[in-house]
């Protein structure tokens, strides 16, 4: 037995350093609910951290060695710094300290059926609306979610069955630390190289990954990567492989999709026989991949089709993803976690071609390592919306050693702007923005701060 899993059974008291961050909140909530005695901190505010607050848990602004006493066990977030004097303090006390990605994957072998739900791309999307499917269902699910499901105002649900459903990121491999029954693999795709350095290294870490499931393999039969990266992990465990996607001879087939104002519907074909039609309840046509997924985990997990139909329909998206805020004045804010070219592309061209005048995008670049690999790609697609905002990068973990800032994207991408504040940038956006227009925010950093302030001077000139 891992030796996290026999501490969970014998300790109360677990301090969370970097507690506000998307994939430590659910943890926390479910833990809190299974009797734990919390406590957090971090360094910026967020919307999380006020309901982690709202649960009892305290939390504490700023990372200091002092904030780990009491505790009996430690676990701290893969984006802090290695000089973060909280974490140095943790390490060197004695006290057991893990990174959340060993949580997670103790979390996992609770339950006998835990879909670990990987991908480039996805993941938080397909998480929720596969969440709301099993809750929709009666079956109980527990989920730890990148972003908040609107059906149940958190992050992280604590259920009652045999199902969990998680997200598997493939960071610095944490996706290798959980123990999936069902792997499913969304897509594979250049990101992180900062960690993996090649391409070819990142796919070896999906075949590791997809290796370690019991009971199945589901992947996109569609996407090349996907394959070469899954096909092997099933010849090694020898377990089952379950394909979706487009093209013929996937398992689960979409065909005569079609699209209305950017919402898509479908048929599914599913082991060569036609089930019936499903609608999505969000824009974008690659969510069609998304609902293949879910259908496909659901389904094999005893889900009725029909089921599938009633949930995928009702889902309208989870927090931070092409998320709605407020319409004021005729000019819509929107806000979007998409941070890598291939997202802010699909997210871009699905806005594009919805019933807006122009399309303002407000982008934050997310690491300095990112911003620098991917420049060239980060340039082609934010000429995609009639207009460009950004702010200067946000390094998070790292240090700029790569010499790269927003001025050089600027430079390349013609009619664009950047500044140093969210308020310049709220400023400037609704300023020039007009009636049919919509702004949408986009990074996985807290550019949904400038969002907020767009919307309050928005109101204020109401």
């Amino acid at each position: 037995m891992f030796e996290i899993d026999v501490l969970l059974k014998q300790i109360r008291r677990i301090h969370f350093i970097g507690i506000g961050g998307s994939g430590m909140c659910p943890l926390a909530e479910i833990l809190h609910k299974e009797g734990y005695l919390l406590s957090g901190s971090d360094n910026n505010e967020t919307d999380t951290l006020a309901r982690i607050r709202s649960l009892g848990i305290p939390v504490t602004m700023g990372q200091k060695a002092e904030n780990i006493e009491g505790s009996e066990m430690i676990v701290y977030t893969a984006a802090l710094l290695p000089d973060n004097p909280e974490l140095v303090a943790a390490k060197a006390s004695g006290i057991p300290t893990f990174e959340r990605s060993k949580l997670l994957g103790a979390v996992t072998r609770i339950y006998p059926n835990s879909i670990c739900i990987s991908g480039t791309h996805g993941k938080t999307t397909a998480c929720s609306m596969l969440t709301q499917v099993l809750i929709e269902a009666d079956f109980d699910p527990t989920a730890v979610i990148g972003g908040k499901l609107p059906l149940t105002g958190s992050n992280g649900i604590v259920g009652h069955s045999e199902h969990m459903v998680c997200e598997a990121c493939e960071f610095v491999d944490t996706f290798l630390d959980l123990s999936p029954d069902i792997a499913v693999v969304l897509n594979v795709d250049e990101d992180h190289l900062d960690y993996f350095k090649t391409f070819e290294n990142l796919k070896k870490s999906f075949t590791k990954f997809a290796s370690m499931a019991t009971k199945m393999i589901i992947f996109n039969g569609d996407d090349v990567h996907s394959a070469d990266s899954v096909i092997p992990a099933a010849n090694e465990s020898g377990k089952p492989l379950i394909t979706f996607g487009f093209n013929d001879g996937n398992d689960y087939q979409a065909v005569n999709v079609q699209l209305e104002n950017e919402f898509a519907s479908f048929d599914l074909i599913r082991y060569g026989k036609k089930l019936g039609r499903i609608t999505l309840g969000i824009p974008g046509k690659h969510h069609v991949y998304n609902a293949l997924a879910v259908t496909a985990s659901a389904m094999e997990s005893g889900v009725s089709f029909e089921q599938c139909v009633k949930g995928i329909a009702d889902f309208r998206g989870a927090g931070r993803r092409f998320e709605i805020l407020a319409e004021i004045n005729g000019i819509t804010i929107a806000d979007d976690y998409a941070h890598h070219p291939k997202e802010l592309e699909v997210t871009l061209n699905t806005a594009m071609k919805m019933r807006f005048n122009k399309v303002w995008a407000v982008f934050q670049p997310f690491t300095y390592s990112r911003t620098s690999i991917l420049f060239d790609e980060f340039v082609r697609v934010l000429k995609i919306p009639d207009k460009c905002i950004m702010t200067e990068i946000m390094g998070s973990r790292e240090v700029n050693t790569y010499g790269i800032y927003t001025s050089q994207l600027a430079e390349k991408i013609p009619g664009s702007v950047w500044f140093n504040t969210f308020e310049e940038v709220a400023e400037y956006a609704v300023n020039h923005a007009e009636k049919g227009d919509l702004i949408i925010t986009l990074g996985c950093g807290d550019i949904y701060k400038a969002a907020k302030i767009m919307i309050k001077m928005l109101k204020e000139r109401q």
